[in-house]
């Protein structure tokens, strides 16, 4: 069972990761790409915070079933 202060944590850290994918995507939206490798590497930040996030939702879930 996870304790307030971890559940605390892991909502923390699932929230900072979602504002810094949406700040990204606002940027690629926004047209603020200066050429395409800087596109290129925002995609590949997008892509690896929702691989970070998704890790954090399935452990929080494998916690709070245990």
């Amino acid at each position: 069972m996870q304790t307030a202060s971890h559940h605390n944590l892991a909502e923390f850290l699932r929230k900072s990761i979602r504002n810094q994918m949406n700040e990204m995507a606002d940027h690629i939206a926004g047209g603020a790409c200066t050429d395409y490798a800087d596109y290129k590497r925002c995609c590949g930040v997008i892509h690896g915070l929702a691989l970070a996030e998704r890790e954090l939702l399935d452990l929080t879930k494998q916690i709070d079933d245990d």
